[in-house]
């Protein structure tokens, strides 16, 4: 019989016990006293008549025994007790054998007296110790790894489930190579590295590859979050990493998977914080250690996922530690086309989904956007009742992950009209303007995201290095709706908020971070060590006031360059702005192809 079992029945034995004892005590007891209940008046006239052998006074009953007689036996029975200062002389008076018990409390009384009050105070106690331990009421499991062990065979996923990562997966094979075949590196004298760190943006399958590389390799496999390392009591987390360590050296060869290992790894500072911090310091120094102590080839791989590489500590990303990093970029066309065949290989695609376009279409689009996309496609195949998803579904699938869920709340005439235009503003720039991306749709339906409109550009090809006249392009395009706005209604709306945010976001990072300015030159002001990707330049206290003023000055020289340009070619096409903008008020919605058959039209 194993420990599981003799847990299982030693609590049913338990159990048995107590519900005798309460059987016993609150059912059975009670029975038999209401059975030989008599009044007082009865107890006192068999007193009286000498019919009584024994009397025991136990407290609030009286108990006692009636002498047998030629057609009973002797038998016993009980009375309330009351309050009878004449009782005793009347007991010696008879003749009775009587004696006195001191009162017992029943289980029952017990239960309320004592119990009951603490009942409380131990299942606050129980949770408290569940939630900060993970595993029940034994304070000993605070310090227990909450790590998830799967074994690599049955995680079931393989490189052949993940797409669009070619370069990572080249670079993880060798990772997979020692593990099945520690060997044949032992024999060339060859070291890997300790840790692998996996760096990229939110969604571009970090875990996906590390589970494969474990699916890959079948090995165990402890999956695990930052997190979940740090608690409010000082040393759970240092003691959680060493419990997490001593469980991977018994199962070697395996992978240890940190996810988000920023939560834990963030540089530390020289004055250290109040709490939390300090204690985050104290597992980042215990992790460091037990990275240390592991031997190169001791068949224990180490792998961590972050967001934010440029915030870990230099100690844990230095050679010996987490020595290789491997970039997990976004995925390119062919990467794309991939993931779409994976995420649609069971899915019933009708005859004119062409999956090829969808990869061209949909750069920047992360994996786990791509996999968003293709199943926000197929629900809107189920909700049109279909049995096939058609490549309409997959555009408006990326329509409402792009722009948001459609509403159908509608726009006063006047609205609609400037909405057109400042859509139909942005879609003539972009059309107009040299190195833009095509414009693939226009609409005037409002969005869940708050929008009342939108123009979606959808570029053809992978972009890696952007120009300065593309950029300027961009931010012209971005003022094109107010730049229409300006021309047919003489005033500006609240509308182009958002526009001219990313707009005035682009021109500072132009001047401060890609040095497109002449008059500042080949210096780079933003601000390094502040908020993530983050390009401003607050904070650095070594730029004078009159350099700030200069790069607002230049901001402002590349906002007003790229509004005019807009209004020059808008002011140019006029007649085009007012055909476009009466077909989109009246239709709602118009395709790129739409676009340039009217342009077309009247050129």
């Amino acid at each position: 019989m194993d420990n599981k079992q003799r847990s299982f029945s030693a609590g049913y034995l338990i159990i048995a016990i107590l519900a005798t004892w309460l059987f016993n005590d609150l059912v059975y007891k009670p029975f038999i006293i209401r059975e030989t209940e008599v009044s007082y008046n009865v107890f006192l006239q068999d007193l009286k008549e000498n019919k009584i052998n024994e009397v025991i006074l136990n407290g609030d009953r009286i108990v006692f025994t009636l002498k047998a007689t030629e057609n009973q036996k002797e038998t016993a029975a009980n009375v309330v007790a009351v309050t009878d200062p004449d009782l005793v002389e009347r007991l010696i008076a008879s003749g009775v054998a009587f004696s006195a018990q001191a009162p017992t409390k029943s289980l029952f009384s017990t239960l309320f007296g004592w119990i009951l009050p603490l009942l409380p105070l131990f299942l606050l106690w129980y949770f408290i110790f569940k939630r900060m331990g993970g595993g029940g009421p034994n304070a000993m499991s605070l310090g227990k790894s909450k790590a998830h062990e799967i074994n690599g065979e049955m995680i079931g996923i393989k490189f052949s489930d993940v797409g669009g990562v070619g370069e990572a997966e080249v670079e993880l094979r060798e990772i997979i190579e020692y593990l099945k075949y520690p060997e044949n590196f032992s024999k060339m004298g060859a070291k890997l590295p300790k840790g692998v760190l996996l760096a990229g943006s939110p969604g571009t399958g970090k875990t996906l590859l590390a589970k494969a590389t474990a699916g890959e390799a079948e090995v165990p496999f402890f999956f695990l979050t930052g997190s979940s390392f740090v608690e409010m009591f000082v040393g759970v987390g240092a003691a959680r990493v060493r419990d997490l360590f001593e469980q991977a050296q018994k199962k070697a060869p395996c992978i240890i998977f940190i996810d988000e290992i920023d939560a834990i790894g963030q540089a530390r500072t020289s004055v250290a914080g109040i709490g939390g911090n300090s204690e985050q310091e104290n597992t980042l120094n215990q992790l460091l250690a037990e990275m240390d102590g592991f031997a190169a080839n001791s068949g224990v791989v180490i792998m961590a996922a972050t967001n934010r590489p440029e915030i870990l500590d230099p100690a844990l990303i230095r050679p010996g530690r987490f020595d290789r990093q491997i970039q997990v970029n976004l995925p390119t066309e062919p990467g794309r086309l991939e993931i779409l065949i994976i995420h649609t290989r069971n899915m019933p695609l009708g005859s004119d989904v062409n999956l090829e376009r969808l990869a061209k279409i949909t750069a920047g689009f992360s994996g786990a956007e791509l996999a968003n996309l293709a199943n926000e496609a197929a629900l809107l195949a189920i909700r049109k009742g279909i049995k096939t998803i058609s490549m309409a579904d997959f555009d408006l699938a990326i329509e409402r992950v792009v722009a948001g869920l459609q509403r159908k709340t509608p726009l006063s005439d006047a609205i609609r009209s400037k909405v057109s235009y400042h859509e139909v503003g942005h879609a003539l720039t972009a059309y107009y303007l040299p190195g833009t991306d095509p414009v693939h749709k226009i609409s005037i339906i409002p969005t869940a995201k708050g929008a009342l409109g939108y123009t979606m550009q959808m570029p053809e090809e992978d972009r890696y290095l952007i120009g300065e006249n593309e950029l300027k392009a961009r931010i012209a395009v971005m003022l094109g709706g107010r730049a229409a706005e300006l021309i047919v209604f003489q005033e500006a709306s609240t509308g182009a908020s958002n526009d001219l945010e990313r707009a005035t976001e682009m021109a500072r990072r132009m001047i401060t971070e890609f040095g497109m300015s002449l008059k500042l030159g080949p210096v780079r002001y933003a601000n390094t060590t502040g908020s993530y990707l983050r390009s401003g330049v607050s904070g650095r206290e070594d730029l004078s006031p009159a350099t700030i003023l200069h790069i607002d000055q230049e901001i402002h020289r590349l906002l007003d360059e790229a509004q005019n340009t807009a209004k020059q070619i808008l002011t140019e096409h006029i007649a085009v702005l007012h055909e476009v903008a009466t077909f989109l008020k009246e239709k709602e919605v118009i395709s790129g192809d739409d676009l340039t058959r009217i342009v077309t039209s009247m050129s």
